[in-house]
């Protein structure tokens, strides 16, 4: 059978190393897909070729369009990332009559409807396994291994950055700015870290999940997106002493009101298996009706475990060439006419516990002042402690956990208790979730 040629769009860690499993792989490769599958263009400006296999046998340009736009060129792999101008690349090859593999989160989450929308009226695939968890196949499990289950939730940690931010927190005590300078020095965050650890590239992520979960269209704006710079040690200290860990998690959850959509700092038991992964690896639990909670762990990014991913979508896509496309696995999981009107839940309307810590005035009556208005706004605390003062000091650390309590409720109380003249600067919140 006549060979799948693909052109690759940047040679980059991932587009390197795409290619090498694809060269060192090539006879295994062959056998699952029923065809050799062959690189024969890629595009990219600047690349190393040191440690490239089979490069000699690639015809490189710096013109992501040309390749795009060859008419020997089966599928189209891109990898060069971002905005622009991947989505203008995407849509042309869409238009040209190309499959398409991507693991560019940002490109579908803001743009994925558009993406699938052309993909549907051409009768091409457009597969992004790789966009969500590096190497984990957490995209096919959605879409295809729990399709028999009505999806109530999903919790992940999914960006390798802050995860690894906070275990170093977490083991050795660190400050969150010491811990991000050494990840940065390791290639575990970007000279610009804001989308890692202000919870972008995890929102981007998140919103791909939800719609895969329940068969709603891609929403990135109403995503609720709350990053970890604000985590101190003393937190992650207070949190243990609770019996929980502190990791940045994306939550989604299908409830009466519409599906909360939500990434933040999440304080979960220490006993969950989801709260002793570590370093920069990243994990999604999936809870679904008939098979209850499943977990899948591995590595989220890297060259050859991303590419591990890219390379499945390339042996997929292979193997629909001659599918009917209305017979193929939907792009989101859910017939392109079924997907679902249920709102997203502003974060106002969110139900969960809470992590308080302020700093107070050590003097009778402050406690009780702070317990009444939580009591005023219907919050019940569940745990205190009342840190002892420093010598010389007047004022202490309070810490509480409460009970579960709508979003709402909590702002109101918190912005009382920032009004007492007995509280000295902002009170931290941290949402607990106990993931049962």
């Amino acid at each position: 059978m006549k060979p799948v040629k693909v052109g690759l769009l940047g040679l980059g860690t991932v587009g390197g190393g795409t290619l090498n499993v694809l060269v060192r792989n090539a006879a295994e490769i062959a056998r699952r897909a029923g065809r050799e599958i062959l690189v024969t263009h890629a595009a990219a400006r600047e690349y190393r070729a040191e440690g490239l296999e089979g490069l000699d046998k690639v015809e490189v340009c710096d013109d992501a369009f040309a390749v795009v736009d060859n008419p020997d060129i089966d599928i189209v792999v891109e990898l060069i990332g971002g905005y622009s101008p991947a989505r203008e690349l995407v849509l042309r090859a869409i238009e040209n009559g190309k499959h398409v593999v991507t693991a560019n989160k940002a490109l579908i989450a803001l743009h994925g409807n558009e993406i699938f929308e052309a993909a549907q009226k051409k009768g091409v695939t457009v597969a992004f396994e790789a966009a969500v968890a590096g190497g984990i196949p957490i995209i096919k499990a959605l879409r295809e291994g729990l399709a028999a289950n009505h999806i109530e939730w999903i919790a992940g940690i999914i960006n390798g950055t802050g995860n690894f931010i906070l275990t170093e927190m977490k083991d050795k005590g660190r400050d969150f700015a010491d811990v991000l300078a050494e990840a940065q020095a390791l290639g575990y965050a970007e000279a610009d870290p804001t989308f890692d650890v202000e919870g972008i590239d995890a929102a981007h992520k998140l919103t791909i999940l939800a719609s895969l979960a329940f068969g709603i269209p891609l929403q990135f704006d109403k995503c609720y997106t709350e990053g970890i710079s604000r985590i101190q040690p003393q937190d992650v200290t207070y949190a243990e002493q609770f019996g929980y860990r502190i990791k940045h998690l994306g939550i989604t959850r299908r409830t009466e009101r519409g599906i909360e959509l939500r990434v933040h700092p999440t304080l979960i038991p220490e006993r969950r298996l989801i709260a002793n992964v570590d370093g920069v690896m990243n994990a999604v639990l999936v809870k679904g009706d008939a098979v209850g909670p499943t977990l899948y762990y591995g590595a989220g990014a890297g060259s050859l475990p991303t590419a591990s991913a890219v390379v499945a979508d390339i042996i997929d896509v292979t193997r629909t060439l001659t599918t009917d496309p209305e017979n193929r696995v939907p792009h989101l999981a859910f017939q392109p006419g079924e997907l679902s009107d249920v709102p997203v839940c502003p974060m106002d309307d969110v139900v969960t516990a809470y992590y308080l810590r302020m700093t107070a005035v050590d003097r009778p009556g402050v406690v009780a002042a702070v317990a009444g208005i939580l009591s005023e706004a219907g919050i019940s605390i569940e745990a205190m402690q009342q840190k002892q003062p420093a010598e010389g000091e007047v004022e202490v650390p309070l810490v509480m956990l409460t009970h579960l309590v709508r979003e709402r409720q909590m702002n109101v109380a918190i912005e009382k208790i920032e009004a007492l003249d007995s509280v000295a600067g902002e009170v931290t919140r941290i949402r607990v979730e106990r993931l049962k």
